[in-house]
């Protein structure tokens, strides 16, 4: 038996021992990639931790520590009720609202992971108030940021559009940026409708009252509870904590023509200092291309040095156990890159003498890889191993990049890719073990269908 196939199986076992026997499954892969490494590849200690995915360790760390700090003052609160005011309280509007802004900062040359850590916390913090799924918005903002990641000034799309160049095969950089712009516009609503997106348009709109509640229909709508406060003459009754309002409150605080003037939110100084903070960090990647990793835990740092009592308990709600997860799985896919296990996956696709079929089995292979390791590596090295049989003339090469690249891309849902793991750490109240296994099954759907599915439409009819 070969070592690349060994390794494979290994990963195969890891995968079974994890859900079998509920162990982290970054701990088991760690010590996969000891064994492996050492064992089968003769790797030493720096060949093994040659995979070891340090930025993304820090971009994990930095943003939930940034995010666990806004949560505890309150600041992600005050964004989702400007949020319900943004889109004139119509709940079921805001995951799209998620979704066109995480596109719109990729597209105009945002790193796909950047606008994803920007985005994925406010977005979650929203869903976890208001009852949306958090696999839903968690698939918004990640398919966001890819349908507008090919766009001709974005970083993937310059990227694949130079290694096309460098190849000198045909391109054309609309028909690529669209073709993933469908894809995921597609699959967006696809997920909307399939996680309960029908069931907030039926919910109708939410309105902010005095007390930071929302109602909406005669229903207490909020997750949060009210608070026990004197209301303005004309609104009603006070309501208790916990309590749902009588209908002549309710009826009087959604009959009126303007929502009710006072704020169980105001914008104190630690807010205001960690909305500035947020700005910052939008602006030191974007703007001055500065590691969101390293920029996130310094301004978290320096938050925390102000004010100690918002942020006692923030180091503590750092995503830890998904940090051991995505970098022991990324450990050992980093392995397997160091022993040649992927090029020698791929390069044997390469070989089959069935252009059709080899170019949906290299679809596929950037699919399953790119769910674990980086979108951007894969294509690069999937795109010359087409040249071969492109050269034939029986494929067109605009098809087969764009299905490359979007097989590649899309499956970024998946927990074990930077942005899936993202999204995990950014979701906050919720049962993490079952939001993981909800991930990996959508992403395991994607990596099933959507390969086969832009290889019918992209591929089969030869474009270019």
């Amino acid at each position: 038996m070969s070592p690349e196939l060994i390794s494979i199986l290994v990963l195969a076992v890891v995968f079974v021992i994890a859900t079998t026997r509920s162990i982290n499954m970054g701990a088991l892969a760690f010590a996969a990639a000891f064994a492996v490494g050492t064992l089968v590849a003769d790797l030493d200690a720096d060949g093994i931790f040659a995979g070891f995915p340090g930025d993304l360790f820090v971009v994990l760390v930095g943003v939930t520590y940034l995010f666990a700090i806004a949560r505890s003052n309150g600041t992600t609160d005050w964004l989702v009720h400007a949020s319900v005011r943004l889109v004139r309280g119509r709940v079921a509007l805001i995951p799209w609202v998620m979704f066109a802004l995480t596109g719109t900062l990729t597209a105009i040359g945002a790193v796909s992971p950047a606008a994803v850590a920007i985005v994925a916390p406010i977005a979650l913090s929203f869903a976890a108030r208001y009852g949306i799924s958090p696999l839903l918005m968690g698939a918004m903002v990640v398919h966001g940021a890819q349908g507008g990641g090919f766009s001709p000034i974005s970083i993937y799309g310059s990227i694949v559009n130079g290694i096309v160049e460098r190849e000198k095969l045909p391109g054309n950089e609309v028909t690529l940026f669209l073709a993933s712009l469908i894809v995921n516009l597609v699959i967006a609503a696809v997920v909307f409708v399939a996680c309960g997106g029908l069931r907030l348009w039926r919910q109708g709109s939410v309105t902010e009252v005095a007390g930071g509640a929302e109602v909406a229909g005669g229903d207490l709508k909020g997750r949060g509870e009210l608070r026990d406060q004197p209301q303005p003459a004309g609104t009603g009754t006070t309501t208790a904590p916990g309590t749902h309002p009588s209908p002549t409150t309710t009826a009087t605080a959604t009959r009126g023509t303007t929502p009710a003037p006072t704020s169980s939110l105001p914008l104190t100084p630690p807010r205001t200092a960690t909305l500035l903070s947020l700005v910052a960090l939008v602006v030191a990647v974007l703007v001055l291309d500065l590691d969101a990793g390293l920029t996130a835990i310094t301004l978290a740092v320096v938050l925390s040095a102000i004010w100690p009592d918002d942020s006692r308990k923030a180091v503590g709600e750092i995503a830890w156990p998904t940090v051991l997860l995505i970098c022991g799985v990324l450990t050992y896919v980093g392995v397997l890159d160091e022993m040649g296990t992927i090029t020698w996956a791929g390069e044997g696709v390469g070989g089959i003498g069935v252009p059709l079929l080899a170019a949906v089995l290299l679809c596929y292979i950037g699919a399953i890889v790119s769910a674990f390791a980086s979108s951007v590596g894969i294509m690069g090295a999937l795109i010359p191993l087409a040249v071969p049989f492109l050269a034939q003339g029986e494929i067109g090469a605009i098809g087969m990049v764009a299905a490359l690249a979007v097989s590649a891309t899309v499956v970024d849902v998946s927990p074990f890719s930077t942005n899936g793991a993202l999204v995990l750490a950014a979701a906050p109240d919720v049962d993490r073990e079952r939001f993981f296994r909800q991930l990996m099954v959508y992403g395991g759907i994607v990596v099933a269908v959507v390969p086969a599915v832009v290889w019918l439409l992209m591929v089969v009819p030869g474009w270019g």
